[in-house]
């Protein structure tokens, strides 16, 4: 049995919406969860919570939208896999909207930064439908429903 070991680091840099140890402890098994899955066995992911105005700075800035956005992504490499940005007030709205937890939302938005930074993207149907079917998977596998 190989023990993957992903260096996680969470930085909430809002003050909107709480985010518990325990959604943090789950974040960090979707991510350990997805790396598995994907084939990697290392690496480091940063994991930044922020507002909508940050994010929507971010969005303007590295994808020239100027709007607010739910989740970034930002790869680096195999060791050090990248960067994932999370509005959790649009999470939180989103999990309302959806009728879920937010702890399902962010978990989902978590597995989705994660499939961006393994190089998975969703410009079309078919590549939308690949990522669908791998986030729900790494959902699945950690019991994680909508309900």
């Amino acid at each position: 049995m190989v023990i993957i070991v992903i260096n996680v680091d969470f930085n909430d840099q809002q003050n909107e919406i709480e985010i518990s140890q325990e959604v943090l402890e789950l974040l960090e098994k979707v991510i350990v969860t997805a790396a598995e899955l994907e084939g990697y066995s290392g690496g480091e992911v940063s994991v930044a919570f922020v507002s909508n105005q940050q994010i929507k700075k971010l969005n303007n800035k590295y994808r020239d939208k100027n709007e607010a956005t739910d989740v970034l992504s930002f790869p680096i490499d195999d060791e050090m896999l990248g960067d994932i940005i999370i509005s959790a007030g649009r999470a939180a709205e989103q999990a309302e909207d959806y009728g879920h937890s937010l702890k399902r939302e962010l978990a989902y938005l978590t597995v989705h930064g994660m499939l961006h930074l393994f190089g998975y993207d969703h410009y079309n149907q078919e590549e939308k439908k690949e990522m669908r079917q791998k986030e729900e998977r790494v959902l699945t596998q950690l019991g994680i429903s909508r309900d």
